[in-house]
């Protein structure tokens, strides 16, 4: 699995695509997805800083353990939290501070201790191990989602 650092690069190098759309295969447009995976990256890296790892609490989860042994998340089977929708339009400028934002969080995610978590609405409590595998699958979802987009539009 390629590094969220690493995706975050072929994020940014989709911006100049960001009005593509194909409905065949997302009812959002490229830029959207680009907003929304830099979203979740910012939010829940905030989520894991102001955790209380005294309170990390590990269990089994069958979701989880798919998907992080699959390394994929599927399409079409979840339905983003309203936190982390996009609601303006797609603006370059914001996006790029988002992206900066995004590579400083991951830094800061790194200097953490290893029981800070977050609550992910299907996958429970996730240490900081866990959030980062989560975060590289699910930016990889939305870059493969906006790399299937582009080619759709050449």
């Amino acid at each position: 699995m390629k590094s969220t650092n690493y995706l975050l690069n072929e994020l940014a190098t989709a911006i100049p695509d960001a009005a593509k759309i194909n409905p065949s295969i997302s009812a959002s447009s490229v830029g959207w997805h680009i907003d929304h995976s830099l979203m979740v990256i910012n939010q829940i890296i905030g989520a894991v800083q102001s955790s209380n790892p005294a309170e990390y609490k590990w269990s089994f989860n069958m979701k989880r353990l798919v998907v992080f042994t699959n390394g994929k998340i599927p399409r079409g089977k979840a339905k983003a939290p309203k936190s982390v929708i996009p609601e303006s339009a797609f603006d370059e400028n914001d996006i790029r501070l988002k992206m900066e934002k995004a590579f400083q969080k991951l830094d800061k995610l790194n200097a953490l201790t290893p029981d800070h978590f977050f609550i992910h609405p299907f996958f429970g409590h996730l240490n900081v191990k866990a959030t980062k595998k989560m975060l590289a699958l699910h930016t990889a979802h939305h870059l493969a989602i906006i790399k299937d987009i582009i080619a759709s539009n050449k």
